[in-house]
């Protein structure tokens, strides 16, 4: 059979397809999203999983008039390859590529930029309400998963979205919870009966006809009710999305391409909030990530004949969770808490040893930090370990609940700085902004691991109140034998006269490598790990700022807010000029981190010339 993929330029394609064509298209798109992202690495198992799912939203929606709000946006491959983007997907995630998330820059039927989870529906619902209002004939369907079904901001919306007394259809794509026991005969038949036009007229008519019998009509519609609510109690696991003021379709299998396309037409005659519960499997038709569907949620390159992706050295997750491990062996007050993502922050290990005192909350990063400030409150030591661009989820949690009550828990920042071909919606360059301003609330960063088990060490045993420990992702990336840590002394590498640098962390490599190409300038250099980044001793600063002729600060964060702004506003009284180092605009594209610092002017050889023309203007 001729190729479908290739002839496929936007969703009007789609539409033309019957639907034996309409399969063949689905192992075609499976085929070429396998070799695709063994070359470029990114999220696999989910848009697997998606393939029949997205096909049937496109043959039955109008797009772009309508609109899809892919939850999270990582599942969206499939998506970018049927809107004309097939021939660009192999710079997917790449620097100047595409975005691996909905991007509305990169194509009009990406409506609506996602890459944290539990937002969709609340977007479609503002957006459908916005079309009412404007006089607008124009849907928004929420696509959510399971797992983002845990973020309270989606119950939010669902509690919401449940009074809107019109068309507002939401597919719930669960791919790992048990919210169903199974898809099977007596669920689909129930789910078909439901959706007929029949039923709705029926369900519309008796009710009219019962109201009008004076005494006993309005009794006898509370008794049907009561009888049809109790089969539906036994029959269907639909009781919280129609309690909310849904109804529910489903169980449905996502991978039966007909009769998805049936219950979505379906789905779009039903006056109402309409909440389809699909049930997929992630990695669906490559065996390694059907076996092993976590390794293939976001992956390297790898090898489509084994699976086998490239080897990745030791990494701060790894020694953290190794590290917060041993600690919890001699303090049995130790516990962790993570929100969906133990592997990710190198917990397994942590979960297996002491599986009563590992909490995993889901994607409910609120509800970690408020949880973590409870078990504080009776006396433990919670730590709670986080990616820093989801840490921003819990602000308030972490002011109001731990901060404001100077409760000692402790927060793993994994992933702070860049990280690369995610993109904006996860570069961790916001930490230390919005930490260092809370009361109480005390940050560390380390240089390397041995500092990183240090500062845990410290943080576990000693600290008393709220403290964060931001690391990279990855492995270090400069390894040295410093005097061992203590809260608020800096660390000092090399002593020189003319310059002084601050650096922050991991980027303390960048600063050595300023300070060698400096001393070919016969400049002479001080390089100082501050490690402790907030609050900063004056005491401690005090010294090298004075005797210098130009300070700068290196950091891995957003300028405004950072440990620069904040080391020239303690040091304004000794006159010396600061020159800081750091991302000026908080918004950094996807590429390589050493692309992205080099975009942002954070790479040694800018660097140096900026130094050397602050300095030739100073002096």
């Amino acid at each position: 059979m001729d190729p479908i993929l290739e002839r496929i330029k936007s969703p009007k394609d789609v539409q033309k397809l019957n639907i034996s064509e309409l399969l063949q298209l689905t192992r075609e798109i499976r085929e070429f999203l396998i070799q695709t992202v063994a070359k470029t690495g990114g999220h696999l198992a989910s848009n697997l999983g998606v393939v029949e799912l997205t096909l049937a939203l496109f043959k039955i929606l109008d797009l772009p008039k309508d609109s899809i709000i892919w939850d999270v946006g990582h599942q969206t491959y499939v998506h970018k390859l049927l809107t004309g983007r097939r021939e660009q997907l192999y710079t997917l995630r790449q620097f100047g590529g595409l975005s691996g998330f909905p991007k509305s820059s990169e194509s009009v039927y990406d409506t609506y930029n996602t890459g944290h989870s539990s937002t969709s529906v609340s977007a479609a619902l503002g957006m459908t309400r916005a079309s009412e209002l404007l006089g607008e004939d124009r849907r928004a369907v929420a696509v959510i998963g399971d797992g983002a079904l845990t973020g309270g901001m989606a119950f939010e919306a669902l509690n919401d979205a449940g009074t809107y007394g019109k068309n507002f259809i939401v597919i719930l794509n669960d791919n790992e919870m048990s919210i169903a026991k199974n898809v099977g005969g007596l669920s689909r038949y129930l789910t078909n009966l439901r959706t007929r036009p029949g039923y709705f007229r029926l369900k519309s008519g008796l009710e009219s006809g019962f109201g009008r019998i004076p005494y006993v009509g309005k009794p006898m519609i509370r008794i049907l009710k009561a009888i049809k609510d109790s089969f539906r109690h036994l029959l269907s696991p639909s009781t919280v999305f129609e309690d909310l003021g849904f109804t529910y379709l489903g169980p449905i299998d996502g991978h039966d391409l007909p009769f998805l396309c049936h219950i979505l037409e379906r789905a779009k005659a039903i006056n109402g909030p309409v909440l389809i519960h699909v049930k997929t499997k992630k990695g669906k038709g490559y065996k390694f990530a059907e076996d092993k569907p976590t390794a293939f949620h976001g992956i390297g390159a790898f090898e489509v004949e084994t699976g086998k992706s490239g080897k990745s050295g030791e990494s701060y997750s790894a020694v953290f969770g190794n590290c917060l491990t041993d600690l919890a062996k001699e303090n049995e007050k130790i516990c962790a808490v993570v929100a969906a993502m133990p592997d990710g922050t190198g917990l397994s290990g942590f979960a297996g040893a002491f599986p009563n005192r590992f909490f995993d909350v889901g994607i409910a990063e609120q509800h970690a930090v408020t949880f973590a400030a409870g078990l504080a409150k009776r006396g433990l030591k919670p730590v709670v370990a986080l990616y820093s661009s989801f840490m921003q989820r819990a602000y308030d949690q972490v002011l109001h609940d731990v901060c404001l009550q100077n409760l000692s828990v402790v927060f793993c920042l994994d992933r702070a700085g860049l990280v690369g071909e995610d993109g904006e919606t996860h570069q961790g360059i916001y930490d230390l902004a919005f930490l260092s301003h809370m009361p109480n609330m005390t940050v560390l960063s380390p240089a390397n691991f041995t500092e990183l088990s240090q500062m845990l060490s410290y943080a576990t045993k000693e600290h008393q109140g709220p403290i964060a420990i931001r690391y990279p992702r990855g492995g270090a990336r400069f390894d040295y034998t410093g005097m061992p840590f203590a809260l608020g002394k800096p660390d000092i590498l090399c002593r020189g006269e003319n310059v002084c640098i601050f650096a922050a962390g991991p980027m303390l490599k960048t600063a050595m490598a300023v300070k060698e190409l400096l001393e070919k300038e016969n400049l002479t250099v001080t390089v100082v790990n501050l490690r402790t980044l907030s609050p900063l001793d004056s005491s401690e600063i005090f010294p090298f700022v004075s005797g210098h002729k130009l300070c700068v600060t290196i950091e891995d964060g957003i300028l405004q807010g950072g440990i620069g702004e904040h080391l020239v506003s303690l040091c304004r009284q000794t006159g010396t000029p600061f020159l800081i180092k750091a991302h000026a605009n908080g918004i950094v594209p996807q590429g390589k981190v050493e692309e992205l610092y080099k975009l942002c002017g954070l790479d040694a050889e800018t660097i140096v010339r900026h130094i050397l023309q602050r300095f030739t203007k100073e002096n």
